[in-house]
């Protein structure tokens, strides 16, 4: 952080570069000054000093007269430290900037008048909606009050009026009123209630380290969060050197099952988010699981051949699919809980999801709201034996040492946000769809100490949202199942997603199969008309997300080969078990596919039928990586700057969950039995079944 701190004295203009979670110190520029280093620890109570007070306030430990402490008042000082939406320190400087506070808010307002009545010790009961509507004396020169302070302009300032001078000294009783849940910031409640905000400068895996390697815990383990629509082009290469993990486990039968590094224990496991989007069933997913297995040994390379990737987990948190054994698992490791990602794979939904809430079971909030109403007034003493002002004094002595400790963590150059309050049902970050939600580290603890669980901002994802329009950006995010059509794609013809990615057959004698899982529309349409549309030299009727400009930027990603055999899945009934049950390997033709993946969007199903005279096989299997000397039919994808596109082996998410045409009779099978004359019928056979009985017994 001292070499963060160099470049931004060195360069003020470019102070912006620095993002707040790597430098906390540039976010409260006044903290160092404030705050000096405590030479030894207190060996008599300090007075009660809230611990927001600490943020503009040097506390002295004096027994003599009464001391009325500066800005106690400040409505800045009674708000949190960071922002419990998106963590981002809070701070007065820039309205648009994460971490700013509107103090004329009604939840800011109620938030500050329960924190400064405890402050007080006026036992005035519950926050109420009446109570949050009195207007506070110093609400509308908050910010330049606190500028001034900053500055050093003014020095201590009075109680409002009313309020008796010796209102805070070290003789008042302590007394903690129920204090309501704590605000977000005005970015947070703009992207929660109106889809507007900006985007937070995206950390790099260095400065993910830098974070991790602060960590306090002995047992840590991060959990790399992918996300299904894209799978597997979320996923960060190389993680495990990146942070120095233990390596996976090897299929070896002696591997070991963890190592220390340099005293601490620090795992890894994959988990695959947003499963929903892939199947409608969970079953469904659960039989794709070694699919997605064998897809994340091919993007690993040549470091997944040899390794059992038994720590990957699918979940989804709309629906509730394995959250649970995941909650489980993190209650049960304790320690650091990291959760690392790219930006919108779904870090914060699972957070919330995951989190083990109401697990501090040593409070009893039974008795204590029962103590609550019996007092009356809506107050819970500390408690303790002894006399009132005995407990009063050990209880501001622990308030001290504990915010002490918090300064003390930023005064040793931690890039990690105080550790806030363990409550049972703590503010969950917010969820959107705004990449770089999430601006700073968010730590919530749990089990008393047992743990915690922190959720760090998410690495850039290749910003493919710059080429889209500002009305369009919220559509690149899939946030339901798509059931995809599929589009017939001809020689000479070429399919258009969106008018953002072109998908134009090289082959000119097959007929291609397009099945879009994009949450945007797609278009069929010949290759000239396409070229034209994309690269915006022609205005049509045609759906465009892009942006202006954007077709200048269109460039090819490259040729993709269709080279994996899918006949079983794709032939019908020629090869299902329940009708002619053919093998592939005796059909004369085969039928070939790949998925087009768009980054941060879904992914595209290609499908051909070829002949497999035309393949000109010369020995290899048919489908196999190995098999460069069959002539695959290949497909070119041209995309903004050739980029965030990808291929991996077809999931046949259309079989599964694809949009069938209906049958050409609808609601029609096969029609009933006439039932005229039908009991006229059974008489006449009851009949002559008598009448042969009656003959067979005059016979004998």
């Amino acid at each position: 952080m001292r070499k963060s701190l160099e470049v931004a004295r060195k360069t003020s203009s470019d102070s912006w570069l620095v993002p707040s979670f790597l430098c906390p110190a540039l976010a409260r520029p006044s903290l160092l000054q404030v705050f000096p280093r405590p030479r030894a620890r207190l060996l008599k109570p300090a007075p009660i000093v809230p611990k927001s007070l600490f943020r503009c306030l040097h506390v002295q430990v004096n027994e003599s007269p009464p001391v009325i402490y500066p800005l106690v008042t400040s409505q800045l000082s009674l708000l949190p430290w960071t922002c419990p939406g998106c963590g981002a320190y809070t701070q007065i400087q820039n309205a648009e900037d994460a971490g700013f506070y509107t103090t004329s808010r009604k939840a800011v307002k109620t938030f500050v008048s329960a924190r400064r009545r405890g402050l007080l010790g006026t036992s005035t009961g519950r926050v109420g909606e009446n109570e949050a509507e009195v207007e506070d004396p110093d609400s509308e020169n908050l910010i330049d009050l606190e500028k001034s302070y900053l500055k050093g302009d003014i020095g201590e300032l009075q109680l409002p009026d009313g309020a008796p001078q010796d209102a805070v000294t070290a003789s008042t009783p302590m007394v903690v009123f129920e204090t309501p849940n704590t605000p977000v910031c005005d970015r947070c409640h703009r992207l929660l209630h109106h889809q507007a905000g900006t985007s937070i400068i995206h950390p790099t895996v260095q400065s993910i380290e830098d974070i991790i390697a602060d960590s306090p815990y002995k047992y840590n383990h991060i959990y790399h969060i992918l996300d299904a629509a894209d799978f597997p082009l979320s996923l960060i290469p190389q993680l495990h050197h990146h942070l120095s993990l233990m390596p996976q486990r090897s299929q070896n039968r002696r591997a070991k099952t963890s190592k220390f590094y340099h005293g601490r224990k620090s795992e890894m496991s994959f988990i695959i988010t947003r499963s929903d989007l892939l199947a409608p069933l969970k079953e469904q997913v659960d039989s794709m699981m070694p699919y997605l297995v064998q897809v994340l040994r091919d993007a690993l390379g040549s470091s997944g051949k040899d390794v059992r990737l038994g720590n990957v987990r699918c979940v989804s948190s709309e629906r509730g699919w394995w959250t649970k054994q995941l909650k489980e698992d993190i209650w049960e490791r304790g320690g650091g809980g990291w959760m690392v990602g790219k930006v919108n794979v779904g870090k914060s939904s699972l957070f919330e999801t995951v989190f083990p809430k109401g697990r501090n079971t040593d409070i009893d909030f039974k008795a204590l709201r029962q103590e609550a109403n019996e007092t009356g007034a809506g107050a819970i003493h500390f408690p303790g034996s002894g006399s009132q002002e005995d407990r009063l004094l050990n209880t501001s002595s622990q308030q001290v040492l504990a915010l002490r400790d918090d300064v003390e963590d930023l005064q040793n150059e931690s890039l990690l946000p105080p550790v806030p309050e363990e409550v049972a049902y703590p503010v969950m970050p917010i969820v959107s769809a705004l990449p770089g939600t999430t601006a700073s580290p968010i730590r919530l603890p749990f089990g008393r100490g047992r743990g915690e669980l922190i959720d760090l901002p998410g690495l850039d994802r290749g910003g493919l949202e710059r080429f889209v329009s500002d009305k369009h950006k919220l559509d690149l995010v899939m946030r339901q199942r798509v059931k995809a059509e599929q589009h017939v794609v001809r020689p000479g013809q070429s399919i258009l997603i969106g008018s953002l990615i072109r998908i134009t057959p090289l082959s000119s004698d097959t007929i291609l199969l397009a099945c879009p899982f994009v949450p945007f529309e797609s278009h069929v349409t010949n290759t000239e008309k396409a070229i034209a549309v994309h690269t915006q030299k022609v205005t049509s009727g045609l759906s465009n997300i892009t942006s202006e400009g954007a077709g200048e930027k269109m460039a090819s990603a490259g040729v993709f080969q269709l080279k994996w055999d899918v006949t079983k899945q794709r032939a019908g009934p020629l090869t299902a078990s329940t009708a002619v049950g053919l093998k592939p390997q005796i059909l004369p033709f085969a039928v070939l596919s790949a998925d087009i993946l768009i980054e941060g969007c879904g992914w595209v199903e290609l499908a051909v039928q070829v002949r497999k005279k035309a393949l000109q096989s010369s020995g290899d299997a048919l489908g196999s990586t190995s098999g460069e000397s069959l002539d695959f039919p290949r497909v070119e994808v041209f995309s903004p700057e050739g980029k965030h596109i990808g291929i991996r082996r077809p999931m046949n998410a259309w079989v599964t969950g694809g949009h069938h045409k209906a049958k050409a009779r609808p609601g029609h099978a096969r029609p009933r039995r006439s039932m005229k004359g039908v009991k006229k019928n059974l008489k006449k056979l009851a009949r002559a079944v008598l009448a042969g009985g009656q003959v067979k017994k005059d016979t004998q």
